[in-house]
């Protein structure tokens, strides 16, 4: 299959239902109309096979974790979800690996709105680019760089799961049938927690997403905000899947294991309750595990690791 079939196949959705999009797929770029009253927010991340999922990673679950990385960057911001462009190369122009990749990625789309607008495709290593567009009100996207000494430090649902997927994948890490299927599918199917962007604008003081963990993540809050925290391990949200994980290994995959894509935010003491609820209407877990600290210069965790990794880094 040729890519110009390719592309008339598998990437000619169905256009956005409203006005935004003058021009989509097909052209040499998109033409968008972007409202008057919002301003445009805008996120890019790359998925290698190897490094970003593991090799014979279902490609439906390749296509959905794509897109889903990148929302959770639009709800660390607050942002609506708008359009997306997608670039994907492929060692060979495979139909049936094309036809679950696109189907993954279309029903994530479907279920917010978003529409794919144009991209590219290429023969390759096995990688994917997805730009996302989306819209927030003039001033009140979610920025990292708010926290205020007296915060506190919260975290949406549970954190260590999809670290611990990608150890039963790869057999370092033994569970549970039950426990590891969890898992597993906490790493391929990633929650963007859209809604909860929505509840924390005009509220959090700072917000990101998780995906190089927890402490890596949140030293680059600390740093953009120019605070420093004090984090409690105990308080720490861990799912029932990880109960019978050695409390080292459990921390490890919580604070350093990322892939979670939970948001990470700071509130002011007096707006927690008001967020739990809202957050709660989703069925979404609000959890608070330490507090701001303009005291200090650093990040203080009352938990000493053997070694002072912190998270991902893509070149060590």
């Amino acid at each position: 299959m040729s890519e110009f079939d390719l592309i008339r196949e598998y990437f000619l959705w169905d256009a956005s239902p409203d006005t935004t999009v003058r021009i989509s797929v097909g052209d040499d770029a998109a033409v968008l109309r972007i409202p008057l009253d919002k301003e445009l927010i805008i996120s890019v991340d790359t998925l290698n096979e190897g490094i970003h999922f593991p090799v014979k990673t279902p490609p439906h679950a390749i296509g959905y974790k794509a897109l889903a990385v990148n929302l959770s960057d639009l709800a660390a911001m607050g942002a609506q979800p708008a359009w997306f462009t997608l670039a994907l190369s492929m060692p060979v122009a495979d139909t049936v690996w094309v036809g679950e990749f696109t189907r993954g990625m279309r029903e994530l789309a479907q279920q917010h709105g978003i529409f794919l607008i144009g991209g590219d495709t290429t023969r390759g290593a096995l990688s994917i680019t997805l730009q996302v567009m989306g819209l927030a009100a003039p001033g009140k996207a979610l920025l990292r760089s708010g926290a205020q000494h007296g915060d506190l430090i919260c975290v949406s649902g549970t954190l260590g799961d999809a670290a611990a997927g990608l150890a039963v994948v790869q057999n370092r890490l033994a569970l549970a049938a039950e426990a590891a299927e969890y898992c597993v599918q906490r790493l391929n199917y990633p929650t963007a927690r859209l809604g909860l962007g929505n509840v924390l604008q005009g509220r959090a003081t700072a917000c990101m997403d998780i995906s190089d963990g927890l402490l890596a993540d949140l030293g680059h809050l600390l740093k953009a905000s120019g605070v420093g925290a004090r984090l409690h391990h105990a308080l720490l949200p861990v799912s029932p899947a990880l109960t019978s994980v050695a409390l080292d290994q459990r921390l490890d995959f919580a604070l350093r294991g990322g892939d979670d894509y939970e948001l990470l935010f700071t509130l002011p003491k007096t707006l927690l309750a008001v967020v739990r609820q809202e957050a709660s209407k989703q069925k979404i877990g609000v959890t608070v595990i330490g507090e701001i600290d303009a005291q200090q210069v650093d990040l203080q965790l009352d938990y000493a690791f053997s070694d002072k990794r912190c998270g991902y880094e893509h070149f060590s």
